[in-house]
Protein backbone atom coordinates (compact mmCIF):
# COMPACT_ATOMS: atom_id res chain seq x y z
CA UNK A 1 0.00 0.00 0.00
CA UNK A 2 1.34 2.95 -1.17
CA UNK A 3 0.69 5.75 1.83
CA UNK A 4 1.18 9.77 2.17
CA UNK A 5 0.81 11.38 5.48
CA UNK A 6 0.71 15.11 5.88
CA UNK A 7 1.41 17.48 8.78
CA UNK A 8 -0.92 20.53 8.94
CA UNK A 9 -0.28 23.95 11.53
CA UNK A 10 2.15 21.43 13.99
CA UNK A 11 5.75 19.67 12.43
CA UNK A 12 6.02 16.25 11.49
CA UNK A 13 6.38 13.49 14.00
CA UNK A 14 8.49 10.43 12.90
CA UNK A 15 6.48 8.89 15.55
CA UNK A 16 3.20 9.64 14.49
CA UNK A 17 4.63 9.06 11.03
CA UNK A 18 4.82 5.05 12.19
CA UNK A 19 2.02 5.15 14.23
CA UNK A 20 -0.06 5.98 11.25
CA UNK A 21 1.69 3.85 9.30
CA UNK A 22 0.96 0.50 11.28
CA UNK A 23 -2.75 1.46 11.98
CA UNK A 24 -3.34 1.94 8.04
CA UNK A 25 -1.67 -1.14 6.97
CA UNK A 26 -3.48 -3.19 9.88
CA UNK A 27 -6.73 -3.27 7.17
CA UNK A 28 -4.49 -5.42 4.58
CA UNK A 29 -5.92 -8.59 6.15
CA UNK A 30 -9.14 -6.88 5.12
CA UNK A 31 -9.32 -5.68 1.97
CA UNK A 32 -8.32 -7.77 -1.18
CA UNK A 33 -7.17 -5.18 -3.08
CA UNK A 34 -5.35 -2.03 -0.90
CA UNK A 35 -4.29 0.38 -3.43
CA UNK A 36 -3.53 4.01 -1.75
CA UNK A 37 -4.09 5.87 1.64
CA UNK A 38 -3.88 9.34 2.41
CA UNK A 39 -3.74 10.78 6.34
CA UNK A 40 -3.72 14.17 7.21
CA UNK A 41 -2.88 15.07 10.55
CA UNK A 42 -3.38 18.75 11.89
CA UNK A 43 -4.08 21.04 14.89
CA UNK A 44 -7.32 23.76 15.04
CA UNK A 45 -8.12 25.09 18.01
CA UNK A 46 -6.06 22.90 19.98
CA UNK A 47 -7.72 20.31 18.71
CA UNK A 48 -6.03 17.08 17.00
CA UNK A 49 -7.48 15.85 13.76
CA UNK A 50 -7.37 12.75 11.78
CA UNK A 51 -8.58 12.40 8.29
CA UNK A 52 -7.44 9.01 6.80
CA UNK A 53 -8.56 8.16 3.39
CA UNK A 54 -7.95 4.47 1.80
CA UNK A 55 -8.64 3.57 -1.69
CA UNK A 56 -9.18 -0.24 -2.53
CA UNK A 57 -10.43 -0.30 -6.08
CA UNK A 58 -12.91 1.62 -7.18
CA UNK A 59 -14.24 2.21 -3.66
CA UNK A 60 -12.99 4.68 -1.10
CA UNK A 61 -13.16 4.60 3.16
CA UNK A 62 -12.82 6.95 4.97
CA UNK A 63 -12.34 8.09 8.82
CA UNK A 64 -12.30 11.52 10.35
CA UNK A 65 -12.00 12.11 14.01
CA UNK A 66 -10.71 14.68 16.90
CA UNK A 67 -9.53 14.66 19.98
CA UNK A 68 -7.13 16.16 22.69
CA UNK A 69 -4.78 13.21 21.69
CA UNK A 70 -3.43 12.67 17.93
CA UNK A 71 -2.73 8.93 18.63
CA UNK A 72 -6.67 8.97 20.13
CA UNK A 73 -7.57 10.51 16.72
CA UNK A 74 -5.86 8.20 14.38
CA UNK A 75 -7.45 5.14 16.57
CA UNK A 76 -10.66 6.58 16.22
CA UNK A 77 -10.46 7.18 12.66
CA UNK A 78 -9.30 3.93 11.46
CA UNK A 79 -12.09 2.24 14.26
CA UNK A 80 -14.66 4.31 11.87
CA UNK A 81 -12.99 2.94 8.35
CA UNK A 82 -12.78 -1.06 9.97
CA UNK A 83 -15.89 -0.98 11.32
CA UNK A 84 -17.90 -0.06 8.15
CA UNK A 85 -14.97 -2.35 6.34
CA UNK A 86 -15.94 -5.13 7.90
CA UNK A 87 -19.67 -4.67 7.61
CA UNK A 88 -19.27 -4.33 3.55
CA UNK A 89 -16.25 -6.65 3.34
CA UNK A 90 -18.42 -10.10 1.11
CA UNK A 91 -20.31 -7.33 -1.34
CA UNK A 92 -16.10 -5.07 -1.50
CA UNK A 93 -15.19 -8.48 -2.73
CA UNK A 94 -18.20 -9.00 -5.14
CA UNK A 95 -17.65 -5.78 -6.74
CA UNK A 96 -13.63 -6.17 -7.71
CA UNK A 97 -13.36 -6.33 -11.32
CA UNK A 98 -16.20 -3.49 -12.28
CA UNK A 99 -13.95 -0.79 -11.63
CA UNK A 100 -13.87 0.03 -15.62
CA UNK A 101 -17.47 1.31 -14.99
CA UNK A 102 -16.40 3.99 -12.34
CA UNK A 103 -12.90 4.70 -13.12
CA UNK A 104 -14.19 6.70 -16.84
CA UNK A 105 -12.21 9.85 -17.97
CA UNK A 106 -15.48 11.61 -18.48
CA UNK A 107 -16.92 11.30 -15.32
CA UNK A 108 -18.39 15.00 -14.30
CA UNK A 109 -16.68 16.43 -10.78
CA UNK A 110 -18.56 18.63 -8.31
CA UNK A 111 -17.15 20.92 -5.32
CA UNK A 112 -17.87 20.42 -2.56
CA UNK A 113 -17.14 23.92 -0.24
CA UNK A 114 -17.38 23.89 3.46
CA UNK A 115 -17.42 26.81 5.43
CA UNK A 116 -17.79 27.76 9.14
CA UNK A 117 -19.90 30.99 10.23
CA UNK A 118 -18.25 32.97 13.56
CA UNK A 119 -21.38 34.78 15.05
CA UNK A 120 -20.57 38.42 16.52
CA UNK A 121 -20.02 38.68 20.21
CA UNK A 122 -22.22 40.92 21.92
CA UNK A 123 -21.35 43.85 23.44
CA UNK A 124 -21.06 43.15 27.35
CA UNK A 125 -21.34 47.17 27.93
CA UNK A 126 -24.97 47.00 26.91
CA UNK A 127 -25.84 45.01 29.73
CA UNK A 128 -23.40 46.87 32.47
CA UNK A 129 -25.38 48.62 35.36
CA UNK A 130 -23.17 51.66 33.95
CA UNK A 131 -24.51 50.96 30.26
CA UNK A 132 -28.27 50.70 32.17
CA UNK A 133 -27.56 54.11 33.74
CA UNK A 134 -26.07 56.68 31.15
CA UNK A 135 -28.28 58.66 28.88
CA UNK A 136 -29.83 57.31 26.06
CA UNK A 137 -27.84 57.39 23.36
CA UNK A 138 -28.14 57.06 19.21
CA UNK A 139 -28.47 53.46 18.42
CA UNK A 140 -25.49 51.35 17.37
CA UNK A 141 -25.30 49.81 14.01
CA UNK A 142 -26.80 46.34 13.90
CA UNK A 143 -23.76 43.88 13.58
CA UNK A 144 -23.51 41.44 10.84
CA UNK A 145 -25.34 38.17 11.41
CA UNK A 146 -22.42 36.45 10.58
CA UNK A 147 -19.18 36.17 8.33
CA UNK A 148 -18.53 32.80 6.74
CA UNK A 149 -15.26 31.58 6.18
CA UNK A 150 -14.22 28.96 3.58
CA UNK A 151 -12.87 26.11 5.66
CA UNK A 152 -11.69 23.53 2.72
CA UNK A 153 -12.70 22.47 -0.62
CA UNK A 154 -13.74 19.18 -2.43
CA UNK A 155 -13.31 18.23 -5.52
CA UNK A 156 -15.55 14.77 -6.24
CA UNK A 157 -15.49 12.72 -9.42
CA UNK A 158 -19.00 11.21 -9.63
CA UNK A 159 -19.81 7.84 -10.24
CA UNK A 160 -22.15 6.08 -11.96
CA UNK A 161 -23.80 3.59 -9.04
CA UNK A 162 -26.58 2.22 -8.20
CA UNK A 163 -28.74 3.42 -5.61
CA UNK A 164 -27.96 0.33 -3.19
CA UNK A 165 -24.14 0.96 -4.25
CA UNK A 166 -24.67 4.95 -3.61
CA UNK A 167 -25.38 4.19 -0.05
CA UNK A 168 -22.59 1.58 0.67
CA UNK A 169 -20.21 4.69 -0.69
CA UNK A 170 -21.70 7.22 1.64
CA UNK A 171 -21.33 5.17 4.81
CA UNK A 172 -17.36 3.64 4.00
CA UNK A 173 -16.57 7.53 3.71
CA UNK A 174 -18.65 7.98 6.89
CA UNK A 175 -20.71 10.74 5.36
CA UNK A 176 -23.81 12.25 5.84
CA UNK A 177 -24.87 12.25 2.36
CA UNK A 178 -22.91 11.37 -1.04
CA UNK A 179 -23.63 12.22 -4.94
CA UNK A 180 -23.32 9.91 -7.71
CA UNK A 181 -25.31 9.68 -11.38
CA UNK A 182 -27.82 6.95 -10.60
CA UNK A 183 -26.98 4.05 -13.28
CA UNK A 184 -31.35 3.34 -13.48
CA UNK A 185 -32.22 7.36 -14.61
CA UNK A 186 -28.75 8.70 -15.29
CA UNK A 187 -29.65 11.49 -13.50
CA UNK A 188 -27.36 13.65 -11.31
CA UNK A 189 -28.83 12.53 -7.63
CA UNK A 190 -27.77 12.49 -4.32
CA UNK A 191 -28.40 9.84 -1.76
CA UNK A 192 -28.26 11.22 2.60
CA UNK A 193 -28.64 10.27 5.87
CA UNK A 194 -32.21 11.04 7.47
CA UNK A 195 -32.05 12.45 10.77
CA UNK A 196 -34.68 10.23 11.66
CA UNK A 197 -33.35 7.30 10.57
CA UNK A 198 -32.92 5.37 7.15
CA UNK A 199 -31.59 6.99 3.70
CA UNK A 200 -33.39 9.85 1.26
CA UNK A 201 -32.55 10.42 -2.33
CA UNK A 202 -32.58 13.71 -3.73
CA UNK A 203 -32.96 13.81 -7.81
CA UNK A 204 -33.73 16.59 -10.57
CA UNK A 205 -37.53 16.27 -11.89
CA UNK A 206 -38.12 17.94 -15.03
CA UNK A 207 -42.11 18.93 -15.73
CA UNK A 208 -43.51 17.17 -18.57
CA UNK A 209 -44.50 19.52 -21.28
CA UNK A 210 -47.90 20.62 -21.36
CA UNK A 211 -49.61 18.85 -24.15
CA UNK A 212 -50.86 21.26 -27.32
CA UNK A 213 -54.41 21.46 -27.56
CA UNK A 214 -56.17 20.15 -30.75
CA UNK A 215 -58.95 21.99 -32.74
CA UNK A 216 -61.64 20.41 -33.28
Amino acid sequence: MQLNITFRQFGASDSLKEYAREKVERVNRLLDRAGEAHVVLSLERHLHHADITIHSGAWILRGREKSDDMYASIDLAMDKIERQLRRYRDKLKSHHGKEKVHHRHDLVKVRHDVFEVHEPEEAAEAASPAAQAAPAAAPAPVAESGVARLVRTTHLAIQSLSVDDAVMQMNLMNNDFYVFQNQQSQALSIVYRRKEGGFGLIEPHLPEAPVAATGT
